[in-house]
């Protein structure tokens, strides 16, 4: 069985063009990770997916501990043949959901008793119950568990919270089942002080994972300070090791963290922009539910080669969305999410030839500009 690993096929500066290898197959970074929390990435095919160029599905260990029960997912064929992704799968932890959308939420050392948000019935997660559940699903990266630690925090709550997370974490690594294929990654906490971001690599290279994620920003710190901790955490990062960043993000925050040494993103923007109205194009984003949409003839993005761009106008994807017809975020959604895999393909390029400075100069001048209003 193929063994878990990364290969850096390029460098620009700090950025990295690589490959990941997992027991379902490779997936080239930087790479952004198609969402499917629930087994599925909502209003789209798996075929349809695939054919944005998206390699990585990462599911909800929350989610789908409440349903339909990891067990049942493991009884069924494990998540490759339960959501027919044949690829490779990362199952984030649930710690962000458990303290977002759960009740009566307790907190202690052993981990945390909640409520579920569906039914109100209790349920436990500690770090040996995360690791099991994840296991079960037959997630080709499992996540750590650890605690999302709450934005603002004082210095006080965030070591302890930190500190925590990393005796998780230490819990985790003892709970987990290595085997060819898979891997564990461990996540960097420490909000938004430098030296707690440090404590924690620091204490995570100790332990020793597969790969290491930053956790516990885009949770409304701001892009600029969201930048300046990443200036202060990748360079910490084992080299040799991928580096994921947890829940990014926009499409400037990705080119920024690419220039900073990440490789690899998640986020719901995408998806979930592309339900409610917002696509993503080259010169920013746009409200398709807006009237000046109502008579334009143009693709939503001239560049792109989505259906929803080589077969409708502006003013067909308007009318869909006013009339609440499902196409509407069906195509949008789609549109999205090859906006998002065309925005990393050309990052590779980009460290390929050595001109990642100069593509994110141009991205970012040409995406401040914004869409242009006059019908052309």
């Amino acid at each position: 069985m193929t063994a878990f690993g990364f290969e850096i096929l390029a460098k620009d500066s700090a950025g990295r063009r690589g490959r990941v290898t997992t027991a379902h197959g490779a997936f080239e970074t930087p790479c952004f990770i198609a969402t499917a929390t629930s087994a599925t990435v909502k209003a789209m095919h798996p075929d349809a997916v695939r054919s944005t160029g998206a390699e990585l599905a990462i599911c909800n260990t929350y989610h789908l501990m409440l349903r339909p029960t990891p067990e049942r997912v493991a009884a069924l064929g494990g998540l490759h043949t339960f959501m027919n992704w044949p690829g490779p799968i990362i199952t984030d932890l649930g710690g962000f959901q458990v303290m977002s959308l759960a009740k009566l939420r307790k907190i202690s050392e052993i981990g945390v008793v909640f409520q579920s948000h569906l039914d109100g019935s209790k349920h436990e997660l500690t770090p040996e119950r995360s690791m099991e559940i994840q296991h079960l699903l037959d997630s080709n990266i499992t996540m750590c568990f650890d605690e999302c630690t709450p934005h603002p925090a004082t210095p006080e709550q965030a070591v302890e919270s930190m500190q925590m997370s990393m005796r998780w974490a230490e819990r985790c690594k003892a709970a987990f089942k290595p085997r060819p294929g898979y891997a564990l990654f461990g996540i960097n906490q420490g909000s938004i002080y430098p030296d707690l971001r440090v404590q924690s690599v620091d204490a995570l290279k100790k332990i020793g994972f597969d790969g290491y994620a930053v956790g516990g920003l885009a949770v409304g710190e701001g892009q600029d300070i969201m930048f300046q901790m990443l200036d202060v955490t990748v360079p910490h990062l084992p080299v040799e090791k991928p580096r994921y960043l947890m829940g990014v993000g926009k499409p400037d925050d990705i080119v920024g963290a690419v220039l900073r040494g990440i490789d690899i993103f998640d986020c719901v923007m995408p998806t979930r922009s592309g339900r409610t109205g917002q696509g993503f194009t080259r010169r920013g984003t746009i409200n398709i539910r807006n009237a000046r949409h109502m008579d334009d003839k143009r693709p939503l993005d001239e560049s792109c080669s989505c259906p929803a761009c080589r077969q409708y106008s502006r003013a067909y994807l308007h009318h869909l969305f006013r009339c609440e017809e499902i196409l509407g975020p069906m195509l949008l959604t789609g549109h999205n999410l090859q906006y998002y895999q065309d925005l990393v393909c050309s990052l590779r390029c980009a460290i390929e030839k050595g001109i990642l400075q100069d593509y994110a100069t141009q991205f970012f001048e040409s995406y401040a500009r914004g869409d242009i209003e006059a019908i052309t």
